[in-house]
């Protein structure tokens, strides 16, 4: 989560991207997507490279299209790693997951409040170890990460069959691949869609 495969592809970044628009919740930064009337709600968390990335943004516009209202938290508080500044080894060291999940407690709150009954998370890189937090407590009621360790993640949910889970590797795509593709890269579009829809259909069973 912190290696120098996390550095690869890095996206150039647009703070006018998306059909969104950003918005504060729970003190934070957010590009939100969708109906704000919803019931049900996704967050979706960044990996290093933070919120303006513009397919981070496609795809919460996705996810807002399918009904959920969708929130892109900035728990990197404008600060995204830039791996012409510094060694990630030390950008890491100031921007810690476990903040990352405690920043998240805030905004959970604030979309409750505004009447958001079910809310699922889905993490990248960084990102996915903040989900995995929130989903060690009720926080939230569906979860999605594409975590590196994917084969032990599939062990362990094998040895819970009383945990519902899902687990699809996807061969020959590169580090973060979900949410970095290239336009011209035909496999890695194709894979993305694939796991946007798997993504959809695991919150559409869970939060609807």
């Amino acid at each position: 989560m912190s290696g120098n495969q996390c550095c690869e592809n890095p996206p150039t970044l647009s703070s006018s991207s998306g059909a969104g628009q950003v918005q504060q919740l729970g003190g934070l930064n957010c590009y939100v997507s969708g109906l704000a009337d919803s019931q049900f709600a996704v967050l979706l968390i960044s990996d290093i490279f933070g919120y303006e990335a513009p397919n981070l943004r496609k795809l919460a516009d996705k996810v807002a299209a399918a009904g959920f209202y969708t929130v892109v938290p900035d728990f990197l508080y404008g600060d995204p790693y830039v791996p012409e500044k510094q060694p990630i080894s030390l950008w890491i060291k100031d921007h810690g997951t476990d903040k990352g999940f405690e920043d998240a407690k805030p905004v959970i709150e604030a979309l409750k409040s505004k009447g958001v009954t079910k809310i699922g998370a889905a993490g990248f890189c960084w990102g996915a170890k903040v989900v995995v937090e929130l989903g060690k407590h009720p926080y939230i009621e569906a979860g999605m990460s594409p975590p590196e360790l994917v084969k032990q993640f599939e062990a362990a949910l094998n040895a819970k069959p009383e945990i519902d889970g899902f687990v699809k590797i996807f061969p020959g795509v590169s580090h973060g691949w979900s949410v970095r593709y290239k336009d011209d890269d035909a496999l890695s579009v194709r894979s993305a869609e694939e796991a946007h829809r798997d993504m959809l259909d695991w919150f559409a069973k869970y939060l609807k």
